[in-house]
């Protein structure tokens, strides 16, 4: 059975190479549906921004990412901007790492 815990541990590998955190703590991930039967993931997530210069390498890096998790078939990436992204979604770890909360 694949778990939301092993996708979201698989993304933690996936790191913004502009800020040196991954994009679970950055909290660009708003969801992760898998369908057991099938072994097909959907993430749902956003970037920091619409014009995003890194949004075709995080498409690549993804799914490579949660193919790695034993029993995934399929992935499939739902990008949205809507919540839009703002750093309150940032993780507090990811926060005292950025120098934004001690």
């Amino acid at each position: 059975m694949i778990t939301k815990e092993q996708i979201l541990e698989a993304l933690k590998t996936v790191i913004d190479p502009e800020l040196n955190i991954n994009i679970v703590d950055l909290g660009l991930i708003y969801d992760v549906a898998i369908d057991q039967n099938t072994g097909s993931v959907e993430v749902t997530m956003t970037l920091t921004t619409p014009g995003c210069p890194l949004s075709m390498v995080f498409e690549e890096w993804v799914p490579d990412a949660i193919k790695k998790v034993d029993g995934v078939t399929n992935v499939h990436i739902n990008l949205v901007w809507e919540p839009p992204w703002d750093p309150d979604k940032i993780s507090d770890d990811a926060k005292e790492t950025l120098g934004i909360i001690k």
